[in-house]
C-alpha cells in the first residue's frame, strides 16, 4: 500500500516535470511568435512608409510631366500667336491695298462711263461700253478674284447712276445707258452659267464664258437698274413735255405739248369753236402744232434706234408715251366745257388719224400704242355722233366701251351744240345713256380722270449678241489708256 502510494507520487512528480518542461517550451514558442509578430508589424510600417514615399514620388513625376506639357503648350501657343499676328498684319496691309484698288477701280469706272456719256458716233458701236465692262468682269473671273468682281459691280452701278442723274434732261445720254445696261445684263447671261442662255452661242463665244463665278444675282440687280433708267427715260424731263400736266384741276391750264398739238392745233382750216359769251381768251401760249409732236416723237424713235434698243423695248416706250398723250388730252376734254363741241371732235379725229399713220410708218402698230389711244378715239366719236333718239343712246353705249360712265356723262353734259344746227343734249337723253351704261356686264371702273402717272409694266427681253469679244477694238479717240487687252 505504501509502495503504491509512493509510485503514484513519483508518477505525479514526473508528470508535473513534464508539464513544466512543456510549459517552458510553449512559453518560449509564444515569445518567439510575439517577437516575429512585432517584426512583421515593424515591416508593415516600413512598407506603408515606402508606399507613401513611392506615391509621393509618382505624383511628383506626374506633376513634372504635366508642367513640362503645359510649358510645351505655352511655347506652341506663343508661336501660333506670333504667326496669327503676322497674318493679321499681312491682311491689314492687303485690306489697305484692296481699298486703294477699289477707289482706283471706281474712279476708272466713273471715268469710263463719263467717256461714253454722249451719244455714240456712227462708227462707234453704241453698246461698246457694255462690252468693255463685261470684259473687265471676265478678267476678274479669270483671276478668281471674287472681291474684284464685287467691287467692279458696285463701281459700275454707281457710275451709271451718277451719269444718268447728272444728264437726266439729256434724252440721248439716258437712252445710251439704258441700251448699255440692257446689253451688259444680256452679256452676263449669255456668257454665264445658265445653259438656256447659251443656246445661240457659237463655239468661239462659248470659249469666252465665265469660268469661276455665277453672276445671276448681278443680272437681277442690273435688270432692276435698267427698269429704273427706262422709267426715267419715259417720265423724265428729257421728253420735253409735262408728264403729267400740272394743276389739272385749275381753270387756267398750261398749254402743254400734248394738249396743244392734239386739241389746239388747227390742222383743218375753217373749223371754229362755239365760245360762250362768258369765255375769256387764255393768255398766249407757244404755237405747238401736231407736226411738232410728231417731229419730237420721231426724234425719240430715231435716238432709241440709234442706240440699238430692242424693238420690244422701243414699242413699250412709245406705248407709254402715247398713253401720256392720250390721257392728258382726254383729261383736258373732261375738265374744259369749252372744248366739247362737234368741230373739236372732227379736229381731234384727224389728229389721232395722223398719229396712227405715224405708228404704221414706224412699224409700231403691234406695240399696243394704238390700243392706248382708244379712249381718246371714242371721245372724238362721241363728240361727232347725233345725241337725240334712243337709237343714238344705244349706239353711244356700244361705241364707247373704253370710256367710263362718268366720262361719257361728263362729255355729254359739257357738249356745246353748233349754233343753229344742233340742240343741247337733253337731260332725259343723258339719263337714258346713263341707265343703259349701268347695265354693262361687268361694270367698268368709275373714275372720271385718267391717271396720267400710270406706268405699264416693262419687260426687258434677253437677246443673244452676235458680237465676237476678241474682235472688239476700243477707239483711240476715247482715250482709255488705263485699259489693256490681255
Amino acid at each position: 500500500m505504501v509502495e503504491e502510494d509512493s509510485m503514484i507520487e513519483e508518477d505525479l512528480k514526473y508528470a508535473y516535470d513534464a508539464v513544466r518542461v512543456s510549459n517552458k517550451l510553449l512559453k518560449s514558442q509564444l515569445q518567439e511568435q510575439q517577437q516575429e509578430l512585432e517584426g512583421l508589424r515593424l515591416d508593415n510600417c516600413s512598407l506603408k512608409q515606402l508606399s507613401k514615399q513611392q506615391q509621393s514620388l509618382i505624383q511628383d513625376l506626374q506633376l513634372q510631366q504635366e508642367e513640362g506639357g503645359l510649358q510645351h503648350q505655352i511655347v506652341q501657343l506663343k508661336r501660333e500667336n506670333l504667326d496669327l499676328k503676322g497674318q493679321l498684319e499681312m491682311q491689314e496691309k492687303n485690306m489697305l491695298k484692296l481699298q486703294k484698288q477699289l477707289k482706283t477701280s471706281m474712279k476708272q469706272i466713273q471715268d469710263l462711263t463719263g467717256r461714253f456719256q454722249t451719244a455714240a458716233q456712227p462708227r462707234r458701236p453704241p453698246t461698246l461700253p457694255a462690252y468693255v465692262l463685261f470684259m473687265c468682269f471676265r478678267y476678274a473671273d479669270s483671276g478668281h478674284d471674287e472681291h474684284g468682281i464685287r467691287s467692279l459691280f458696285a463701281a459700275v452701278v454707281s457710275g451709271i447712276k451718277q451719269v444718268v442723274k447728272k444728264h437726266s434732261e439729256d434724252f440721248g445720254v439716258v437712252a445710251l445707258w439704258l441700251a448699255n445696261t440692257c446689253c451688259l445684263t444680256n452679256c452676263l447671261r449669255q456668257y454665264g452659267g445658265d445653259q438656256s442662255y447659251r443656246l445661240a452661242n457659237t463655239p468661239k463665244q462659248n470659249q469666252h464664258c465665265l469660268k469661276n463665278f455665277d453672276l445671276a444675282s448681278h443680272c437681277q440687280s442690273l435688270g432692276d437698274l435698267a427698269i429704273q433708267i427706262y422709267q426715267q427715260l419715259i417720265c423724265g424731263r428729257a421728253l420735253g413735255f409735262h408728264h403729267p400736266l400740272a394743276r389739272l384741276s385749275s381753270v387756267s391750264l398750261p398749254s402743254a405739248l400734248p394738249v396743244a398739238a392734239m386739241l389746239e392745233s388747227e390742222t383743218m382750216q375753217g373749223l371754229s369753236s362755239p365760245r360762250s359769251p362768258s369765255y375769256r381768251k387764255q393768255p398766249a401760249a407757244p404755237a405747238y402744232r401736231l407736226d411738232s409732236l410728231l417731229q419730237q416723237l420721231s426724234s425719240f424713235h430715231e435716238a432709241l434706234g440709234r442706240h440699238q434698243l430692242e424693238p420690244v423695248v422701243v414699242g413699250q416706250a412709245f406705248r407709254q408715251l402715247l398713253f401720256t398723250v392720250s390721257s392728258v388730252a382726254l383729261n383736258y376734254l373732261l375738265l374744259r366745257r369749252d372744248a366739247c363741241y362737234w368741230s373739236q371732235g372732227l379736229l381731234l379725229s384727224c389728229n389721232v388719224s395722223q398719229l396712227e399713220e405715224w405708228l404704221r410708218a414706224k412699224g409700231l402698230q403691234q406695240s399696243g400704242a394704238r390700243e392706248v389711244l382708244q379712249p381718246l378715239i371714242q371721245a372724238t366719236k362721241l363728240l361727232q355722233v347725233t345725241k337725240t333718239t334712243q337709237e343714238d343712246a344705244e349706239a353711244i353705249c356700244c361705241l364707247c366701251t373704253a370710256l367710263t360712265t362718268l366720262q361719257i356723262v361728263k362729255i355729254l353734259q359739257a357738249y356745246t351744240p353748233a349754233a343753229g344746227l344742233e340742240e343741247r343734249v337733253s337731260p332725259s337723253f343723258i339719263s337714258s345713256v346713263e341707265n343703259r351704261l349701268a347695265e354693262r356686264t361687268p361694270a367698268g371702273p368709275c373714275q372720271l380722270l385718267v391717271d396720267t402717272a400710270h406706268l405699264f409694266p416693262v419687260h426687258l427681253p434677253f437677246s443673244c449678241s452676235p458680237v465676237q469679244l476678241d474682235e472688239l477694238r476700243i477707239p483711240d479717240s476715247i482715250n482709255l489708256t488705263f485699259l489693256t487687252r490681255v
